[in-house]
């Protein structure tokens, strides 16, 4: 249950997360320059001797997609790394980890950043025991799901928790048990890692959480435009030219505040004629996992193992640290670990030498 620091003092950052910095609380760090989300990654050494996985793209249909109202595609890009020995031994099963990435990117672009296969070769290289790793692709038409359930933006919910562990359970050779399977994710990722794993414990035996963001939500600024951008749109993809803090509060709102009964977008912002709006607000802070935690303790105790990290440079420390105490207050075992960094500087890192190593730990490894 300990915090971890490195040498370095947590630091209370009063109201650092007003709206004005949701864009970035999605993507990158509060605290961070201004720039890309998700690009400043440093490169592990490569391992000597590590041995090559396999990768296979795949598309998944998801039926809990189907029909969402902005016209994200139910079917979903999906990439497996298989470990190295998994075509050496057909009667052979692995224990499978789920990474989720951040707002903005896709699952392709999140290879690059947590530099895989190197980094899970690394890792198998250095101890870690063989798995298979499932990155799937959550990215919607304003450009993150949330990892939630929403009719604008479809379910992504379900997609990830029940018809993409179905998926991977019927076409590769996984121990298809909850002991066996990990559930990762990185800032937007992260939130997605904590909110599936607070409510489906009955298919994920271990969670870790990477900068998780969005765990608190409030409106004390917003971008002050965005009102008149909106009224511009005349369907959901015409939101790709707008800038990044209005994409990400329409990729929320699509997400908390669903509105079938709202063309073009089919949600309801947070604020209208300039002012906050309390009915609107309500249904974001409902989706915040702060506010929620409380009700799935039960399914938190399942876990055999509950880990957080984030930069000691990462705004976004300050409440994962919160959600740290509220386990630490319910009795439940769980690690934090604040390190030296940004939001995206040590990922690559942390997901061999950190990541893989847990779930090498904590997952179970063999059929009984």
């Amino acid at each position: 249950m300990g915090i971890f620091r490195h040498g370095y003092a947590v630091r209370s950052v009063a109201g650092f997360f007003h709206l004005a910095a949701l864009s970035t609380a999605l993507a990158f760090s509060v605290a961070a320059t201004p720039a890309l989300a998700q690009v400043e990654t440093n490169v592990p050494t490569p391992v000597p001797g590590a041995q090559p996985v396999t990768v296979e793209r795949t598309k998944v249909h998801s039926e809990a997609i189907a029909g969402d109202l902005e016209g994200n595609s139910a079917d979903r890009d999906v990439i497996v790394f298989l470990p190295p020995s998994y075509g050496k031994g057909p009667a052979r099963r692995y224990p499978v980890v789920y990474a989720l990435h951040g707002y903005s990117i896709g699952a392709e672009q999140w290879t690059s950043e947590i530099r895989v296969p190197q980094t899970i070769e690394g890792a198998f290289a250095l101890g870690a025991n063989e798995m298979i790793v499932v990155l799937p692709d959550s990215k919607t038409v304003h450009a993150g799901s949330m990892y939630s359930s929403s009719p604008t933006t479809g379910d992504f919910e379900t997609f990830v928790s029940r018809e993409l562990v179905a998926y991977i359970d019927s076409h590769y050779r996984t121990i298809a048990d909850r002991e066996a399977r990990g559930l990762v994710g990185h800032s937007m990722g992260g939130y997605g890692a904590t909110r599936i794993g607070l409510k489906h414990a009955d298919i994920f035996g271990a969670l870790y959480l990477m900068s998780p963001c969005c765990y608190t939500r409030d409106l004390a600024n917003y971008p002050p435009d965005i009102e008149s951008a909106v009224a511009t749109i005349k369907t959901p993809a015409d939101s790709a030219s707008l800038p990044f803090g209005i994409r990400a509060m329409l990729a929320t709102s699509s997400a908390w505040s669903p509105n079938p009964k709202n063309p073009p977008l089919y949600l309801d912002l947070p604020v209208k004629d300039g002012k906050v709006r309390p009915d609107i607000m309500a249904k974001w802070q409902a989706n915040s996992v702060l506010n929620f935690v409380d009700q799935y303790i039960g399914n938190l105790r399942r876990y055999a193992a509950i880990a957080t990290d984030v930069g000691d440079q990462d705004g976004l420390k300050v409440d994962a640290e919160k959600l740290h105490k509220v386990l630490n207050d319910y009795g439940i075992a769980n690690s934090f670990e604040i390190y030296p960094g940004t939001h995206t500087s040590e990922i690559a890192n942390r997901f061999q030498s950190h990541v893989l190593p847990f779930f090498s730990k904590h997952l179970r490894a063999s059929d009984r």
